[in-house]
């Protein structure tokens, strides 16, 4: 399997992970000093593998009320040793989706290779500031 496969196999397992709410391969393919910058606070970020556990189960209770996570496109830039993939999810609640049917969630992930295997040590989510 080419790198571009493995990391696009990666990214899609992630986000049906998410979508399902299951932690443990939601967590499975990130570094343990995994930084995250994510919607809701904390502003400075989500550091380390136990934080980024942590700041998963109120979003899982978000999702089990019939909310969608879906990628939508998917580009990715591989490297030898470290690569960085972009992506637009559809993240909502159908009534939300069908009232702004363009919102997408913008996600940045930064992975390295690390003894052979891909791992993410950056994510970033966030979506267009809509407000006037």
């Amino acid at each position: 399997m080419s790198d571009d496969d493995a990391i696009r196999e990666l990214i899609v397992r992630w986000a049906e992970a998410v979508h399902t709410g299951d932690l443990d391969s939601v967590v499975a393919d990130h570094d343990p000093d995994i930084v995250m910058f994510d919607v809701p606070p904390p502003h400075r970020g989500v550091r380390g593998i136990v934080e980024y556990r942590d700041s998963w189960p109120p979003f899982f209770e978000w999702q089990r009320q019939g909310a969608v996570f879906e990628i939508v496109e998917l580009d990715l830039t591989v490297g030898n040793d470290v690569a960085l993939a972009w992506a637009l999810l559809r993240c909502g609640k159908p009534a939300d989706l069908a009232a702004d049917p363009e919102s997408r969630l913008r996600l940045t992930i930064g992975l390295r290779k690390r003894d052979g295997r891909w791992v993410v040590t950056h994510e970033h989510h966030s979506f267009a500031d809509t407000d006037p």
